[in-house]
């Protein structure tokens, strides 16, 4: 079916026949942008679908633990993943720049697992905070630990600054100078600001764009002091590109409740448009991925695997994500964690052929 949209008000849930023209159009209320959205559908059921339910089982935790864990989203690791490959890809490019030694990026590499983590789940924590209201009248979220009152807002809100502390600390004692300003900048106001977006509007998701992907700064800074701004443009540019692709679809599972409680999103904003929104998206962030190999020298490896790899890989989504299923959605959603090792695959060849090459040169690591 067609990828289009249905406010709330417009919904038939009966078995009779609607004038849904009429239901539609006659909602003064709804504001323009929200009417360009309007899909008129007949004897059409909105998907059940609870993405909610936990992927990674808590039950071995006491279920006093449960909530607090479900808060920082334990349960469902793609966003710490999606969180991480910004740092990861970045990370790798300095490495293979610099031509610095396997140790030290090891290192980086296992420190910036441990900081996408502590930002994912403080974003994830603020996130709740602010939006446990809106996360009440939404299908999907509505038994959340904060809207289900598993958790109270002020047990919540110092669990987060317990959260910011030890994020503070660990990325005090694991960069310095620059990167950590930088590492500091993401834990708070950038994932802080992101929710309030939502309210006032329609493109909180290229706000978060911007939050996601700071650890591809974070990383090349604390590889190395002297950022190249050319490289670092085109790849930050292209992440923001693939974080407006994928939250789009992610924000494609609650339109219908979304309308209603009123938040706000890219995928209500371009409705029938979405498609070319994807698109547009999907095409960039491979052209920018192609760029900042060439702009960093990356070898074959990077551009048949990362970027014709990527090409092919979003192909894929393109030809299977069905936008009116919040199932599809959702799946679609956590292919794109599955993309990243893609992207990393082509770096990390490159670079440990650029370390083998060296060896044979009698370079001592």
């Amino acid at each position: 079916m067609p990828f289009t949209f249905l406010p709330s008000a417009c919904i038939n849930t009966s078995d009779e026949p609607c004038d849904l023209t009429s239901r539609c159009l006659s909602s003064s209320h709804m504001p323009a942008s929200e009417k360009e959205t309007t899909l008129l559908i007949s004897h059409h059921s909105y998907p059940k679908f609870s993405a909610s339910t936990p992927k990674f089982p808590l039950h071995h935790f006491k279920e006093s633990y449960r909530p607090y864990l479900e808060l920082i989203r334990l349960e469902k690791p793609t966003g710490t993943i999606l969180m991480f490959w910004p740092f990861a890809w970045g990370l790798t490019m300095a490495a293979y720049a610099t031509h610095a030694p396997p140790s030290e990026y090891t290192i980086g590499l296992a420190r910036s697992l441990i900081g996408a983590f502590l930002l994912r789940s403080s974003a994830c924590t603020v996130n709740d905070i602010f939006d446990r209201e809106m996360d009440a009248g939404v299908e999907r979220t509505k038994n959340r630990p904060l809207p289900s009152g598993r958790i109270s807002v002020r047990a919540a809100s110092i669990y987060l600054m317990l959260q910011y502390a030890f994020g503070a600390v660990f990325f005090y004692f694991t960069t310095s100078g620059v990167a950590f300003v930088v590492a500091l900048f993401q834990l708070f106001p950038l994932f802080a600001i992101y929710p309030l977006l939502k309210r006032i509007t329609y493109w909180p998701q290229a706000w978060l764009g911007i939050a996601m992907n700071f650890g591809w700064i974070t990383a090349w800074i604390s590889m190395s002091p002297e950022f190249p701004f050319a490289l670092g443009s085109a790849a930050m540019f292209g992440c923001w590109c693939w974080t407006m692709l994928y939250d789009t679809i992610y924000a494609c599972q609650d339109i219908k409740d979304d309308l209603t409680v009123g938040v706000r999103s890219t995928a209500i904003l371009f409705g029938s448009w979405i498609t070319a929104l994807l698109i547009a998206c999907g095409t960039t962030f491979i052209g920018m991925l192609a760029l900042a190999g060439w702009l960093n020298h990356q070898g074959v490896a990077y551009f048949v695997l990362s970027v014709g790899g990527t090409a092919a890989h979003l192909l894929w989504q393109a030809m299977t994500v069905d936008l009116d299923s919040p199932e599809s959605c959702w799946l679609n959603f956590n292919k794109n964690g599955q993309l990243g090792w893609i992207v990393f695959g082509g770096l990390i060849i490159d670079y440990i052929l650029l370390i083998l090459a060296s060896s044979e040169g009698g370079r001592d690591w």
